[in-house]
This record gives structure tokens, C-alpha cells and sequence, in this order.
């Protein structure tokens, strides 16, 4: 597996005014890892994470399975080994009032759940200010693996992922990833 899965904390940086959104993934110490850019005017998402901003290493797809859907779902890939590392599926009706997504493994199985943490602080988003930070929690099972936390900037899209508490590491930091840019590119949509 690339090296630049091996943190347990990234900042995940969305370029402001690019045509494409562009994401960034820093480590700890601030050295860009992870390079990420959506493919402009597709039908089907198709986002590409490249090992950094020469796109010479493909290390990942992110790819819509359809063109339109309200309960959208998004294959994760291998970009050196050409296999589905899971899936993310975009619960419809739920993140109308909250964001709520399912994480699925290689066979489609639900083996998780990613969601805004707070009801309230969501409903106040969503009808008084985007400018209020979202919380994510990803946990498997009844176990926290995984917080991403917005900062507060009105000016950029910032995003930290932290994947401390998941010692074991039952989540495959590849999909905590794809989750972290698919809630960028969604939240980028909506301001």
C-alpha cells in the first residue's frame, strides 16, 4: 500500500476558485501526501487522488455507479491494483435534515456508517448559516474510528481527519479518505 495512507491525521485542503475542485491532503508536519482533482463536466463523478501535484501516481478512484442519484454511491479503487476497496453510499432521505452516509466493503456489505455528529448544530446549517463548521463521526460497529472536522474559515474549505482512535485500524484509511474529499466535493456543491 502507498506510504501516504500510513497517518493516523490529515488536513485536507479544497482550493478556492479552480474550475476543478482540487483537494490537497497534508500530514501532520504540513508535507503535501496526497493529491486530489474532480474531473470537469462528467455525467458520473470521477475523482482521481494522485500521490502529488504531478499526477504521475494514480493511487485511487473515487467513481459514481450513476449519473443521477439521490442516494448516490461511490466505488473506491486501487489506483496501483485496479481494486474496489469499498464503497460509499449516500443515505437520501436521511441527509436531507443530516448528513448520513453508509461504508461498505469490497462486497458491498454495510460494515459502517459516516454522519454529521449533531442534529442541531446540522439544522441550523442548513437553514441559518453555512458558515457553522460540520463534525463527521465514522464508527464501525458500536466503535468511533473516525473524526472529520471542519475548520472555520470562511474564506476556504478545510477539513480534519483523524483516525487516532482507531488503533486496530478496522477502517481502511483509503476510505476514510475518499469520504473525507466526497464530503468536500458535496459541501462545495451546496455554498
Amino acid at each position: 500500500m502507498n506510504p501516504a495512507f500510513q497517518y493516523n491525521q490529515y488536513l485536507l485542503k479544497r482550493q478556492v476558485f479552480a474550475l476543478a475542485g482540487k483537494f490537497r491532503f497534508f500530514a501532520p508536519g504540513g508535507k503535501l501526501v496526497l493529491f486530489s482533482e474532480q474531473k470537469m463536466f462528467k455525467l458520473r463523478e470521477d475523482i482521481r487522488v494522485y500521490s502529488d501535484e504531478s499526477k504521475a501516481q494514480e493511487v485511487l478512484m473515487i467513481k459514481a455507479r450513476q449519473i443521477v442519484d439521490f442516494s448516490a454511491a461511490y466505488d473506491v479503487v486501487d489506483g496501483a491494483t485496479g481494486q474496489k476497496v469499498g464503497a460509499l453510499r449516500r443515505k437520501g432521505l436521511a441527509s436531507i435534515l443530516r448528513d448520513e452516509w453508509e461504508i461498505l466493503d469490497a462486497g458491498d456489505a454495510v460494515i459502517g456508517k459516516l454522519f454529521e455528529d449533531s442534529m442541531g448544530m446540522a439544522l441550523l446549517r442548513r437553514f441559518l448559516s453555512n458558515l457553522i463548521p460540520q463534525n463527521y463521526d465514522i464508527t464501525l460497529g458500536a466503535d468511533r474510528v473516525a473524526d472529520l472536522k471542519q475548520n472555520f474559515n470562511p474564506f476556504t474549505y478545510e477539513l480534519n481527519i483523524d483516525f487516532s482512535m482507531d488503533t486496530t485500524q478496522r477502517l481502511d484509511r483509503r476510505l476514510g479518505l475518499a469520504a473525507g474529499i466526497l464530503l468536500a466535493a458535496v459541501e462545495g456543491r451546496q455554498s
